[in-house]
């Protein structure tokens, strides 16, 4: 047994390394470097549109490459691929399982997909001959439930789960390609880094992981949190992340500085984030809370600069357009509302 406690003391020193490491590359803080830049006027959005259909709670939505078409799923046991410039329904897709968590559109708008409780990423084909949608391939491999999934492109997808591990699919043939493993605890989301050649993981393991897609490693470890992380997106650069966690706090992390820059916060948030995303520049960040709000902050300044408060229930999820004019939020309440 000795030598298991000599590894731990060997663990526990390089972890102190590296924090010491960390300090002494921290020669300033985000707040010092915008100290001469103006404050946000306050952010006043509209709901511009409600998308009306689902019959349950709604737990995911994504928007398509397009800004224009977007895919919900809800516990009704439906994927609604919904037109949000006429509200109407494009595609009502029924799925076998209804205990649904994720969905995701296909960066051409060819295809979705969708997961839950069943362990299974389910492809749909939207654009076949008869015009209807199919099932085109069950990925089938993990041993939890299926937390998040995001399309590299028509043929590869990438799965997060709550077995702790996430995959990347070749759509064509149905294989694991490689599967990203290191983490402790559930993994609750993911987001590909623009240039596609890394992506993010956030899990119950408070840490959140970049892995390299290429070799299958895990990169770098972020850890700050002191709660489940339930969402992560990447910066609009590529350079940096923001996560949101059930500890009430957003956290932007630079990945070039290695560490943490800034954390979101308020005296009056005292509930879990469920999702995050930034606007097109990279100035706003929105998170949608458990309190049934969604909050927008400002990034650089760490202040709240606007809330969106217009649903009844839970904010489980929500996504800024590709053209950066909108931000739809999905509820627990049945409805998607667009706001800009």
């Amino acid at each position: 047994m000795a030598s298991i406690d000599q590894l731990r003391q060997e663990v526990d020193a390089l972890k102190n390394k590296i924090r010491d490491a960390r300090k002494a590359a921290a020669d300033t803080t985000l707040n010092e470097m915008v100290a001469g830049i103006d404050t946000i006027a306050r952010i006043q959005m509209r709901t511009r549109r409600t998308l009306r259909g689902h019959l349950a709670k709604i737990y995911a939505m994504h928007w398509a490459g397009d800004s224009r078409h977007l895919v919900s799923a809800s516990q009704d046991g439906k994927l609604i691929v919904w037109d949000s410039y006429s509200t109407n329904k494009v595609h009502a897709i029924p799925l076998r399982s209804s205990w649904v968590m994720t969905c995701a559109y296909a960066p051409s708008g060819s295809f979705v997909a969708s997961g839950g409780l069943d362990n299974i990423c389910s492809i749909y084909g939207l654009k076949t001959r008869e015009g209807n949608v199919k099932v085109t391939r069950e990925l089938n491999g993990h041993t939890g439930y299926l937390s998040c999934c995001r399309f590299m492109d028509d043929h590869q997808i990438i799965s997060s789960s709550g077995d702790t591990t996430c995959t990347l699919w070749d759509i064509e043939s149905g294989a694991a390609k490689t599967t990203f493993e290191g983490h402790s605890g559930d993994v609750m989301s993911l987001s590909l880094s623009p240039d596609q050649r890394t992506f993010l993981s956030g899990a119950c393991d408070a840490s959140c992981k970049l892995w390299d897609i290429r070799d299958g490693m895990c990169k770098n470890t972020f850890v700050g949190h002191e709660s489940d992380i339930n969402a992560v997106n990447f910066f609009p650069n590529g350079n940096a992340f923001a996560t949101g966690s059930d500890d009430a706090t957003c956290r932007l992390f630079d990945i070039r500085a290695d560490q943490e820059l800034a954390l979101y916060s308020h005296d009056n948030i005292i509930c879990g984030i469920t999702s995050v995303d930034f606007s097109k520049s990279g100035r706003l960040m929105c998170a949608g809370y458990d309190d049934f709000t969604c909050n927008v902050w400002d990034v650089l300044k760490a202040e709240r600069a606007g809330v969106l408060a217009g649903h009844d229930n839970r904010v489980s999820c929500l996504g800024v357009t590709t053209d950066g004019l909108a931000v739809t939020t999905g509820s627990w309440d049945s409805f998607l509302k667009v706001w800009n």
